[in-house]
């Protein structure tokens, strides 16, 4: 599963385009899998046509096996996103955090009513897996310069 989360930055405040999860059937072997997210994210491209797409920076894991299908499921995400052209920013998750809740250590439920706090949402964005994605793209405007506010995916 692959959280997304797309933002419009405004000069009066970043505005929710869209969020939600790429979710492929789990039966499918990895490589289908990883092929239905490719499509999937392919035909989200088009339709948000994202200036920039924020990934989560790879991590250490203990567990090897959840570490290499990250890996692999965010190798896919940034080469659509560089295929479509898109620039691509990586930021750590406790990065994100730390932008939004001030602790890099939040959890993500507090970073979830943040996200909805930041943009303007009486109700918290679900799944966790899609405020997630949002909190990226968020840490990314409140980093970004104040002269250049491009939508982001």
């Amino acid at each position: 599963m692959v959280g997304y989360g797309a933002i419009v930055a405004r000069e009066s405040g970043p505005r929710l385009f869209g969020a939600g999860v790429l979710r492929p059937p789990p039966k499918l072997a990895v490589p289908e899998r990883l092929g239905a997210i490719l499509r999937e994210f392919e035909t989200l491209l088009a339709e948000v046509r994202p200036d920039v797409v924020v990934v989560e920076q790879a991590f250490a894991s203990r567990n090897v096996q959840s570490a290499l299908r990250i890996g692999e499921g965010r190798g896919v995400i940034l080469a659509a996103a560089a295929r479509f052209g898109s620039a691509i920013v990586q930021f750590p998750p406790a990065v994100a955090k730390k932008a939004l809740v001030g602790n890099g250590a939040a959890d993500k439920t507090q970073v979830a009513a943040m996200v909805a706090a930041a943009l303007g949402l009486t109700e918290v964005p679900e799944p966790l897996d899609a405020t997630d994605a949002l909190a990226l793209a968020l840490a990314h405007v409140l980093r970004a310069p104040a002269r250049a506010l491009p939508r982001l995916g």
